[in-house]
């Protein structure tokens, strides 16, 4: 899916040092699918022992619903590197998070499965959190192609992203949906370097 330019409310989850097991845990690891992912995500403090969704976890509260970005506490997704964190995380329907800062095995596989990590300052930080404490439903907007996140206040502030990573979220692509666009040059590289090709098998 390509990352066109977002414009959604966000979904505050202030906790620091969110690791991976804890934005989905191990015991749902067993899957090579995405599917059904988003309804496990933060299973551990979504749901009672029973299973029950606690209304006061803020996944289970109505302002949750159709949010595409999540704003986090400070290094989000430290712990292991499992990708199926971002799989979770996208499977519930965000497709950006903010935060000043991510671990950077949390922050690779998410710019590989379509979740764009913003990274802001810490005084934008601050102020997209108050933000949320006055209006339940402020909304930003997430522009990749400009590299600009626009607060509620509407202020544009630049975000970093590497040049292929950004590539491959504007098109919709992955590493190898990339090397595919490449196809026809490929083709052309073997047909006219036959001997280095046979070399090389």
């Amino acid at each position: 899916m390509k990352f066109q330019k977002i414009e959604s409310h966000m979904v505050p989850l202030p906790a620091t040092n969110v690791d991976t097991d804890q934005i989905i845990p191990a015991r749902f690891l067993k899957t090579i699918s995405k599917e059904g992912l988003g309804a496990n995500l933060f299973c551990d403090w979504r749901y009672d022992k029973e299973g029950k969704p606690k209304p006061d976890f803020i996944l289970n509260q109505p302002r949750a619903q159709g949010a595409q970005v999540l704003l986090a506490g400070d290094n989000f997704g430290c712990g292991s590197s499992r990708e199926h964190a971002p799989w979770a995380l996208t499977q519930f329907g965000f497709r950006a998070i903010i935060s000043t800062s991510f671990a950077d095995i949390f922050r690779g596989n998410s710019l590989k499965n379509g979740l764009l990590p913003v990274i802001v300052p810490p005084d934008v930080h601050a102020e997209l959190f108050r933000a949320v404490e006055q209006d339940p439903n402020p909304r930003v907007t997430v522009d990749l192609s400009r590299q600009i996140l626009t607060t509620p206040s509407g202020r544009e502030v630049e975000f970093p992203v590497d040049a292929f990573s950004k590539h491959c979220l504007l098109e919709g692509v992955d590493e190898l949906g990339y090397m595919l666009q490449h196809q026809s040059d490929i083709s052309a590289f073997e047909s006219s370097h036959p001997a280095a090709i046979n070399a090389l098998a």
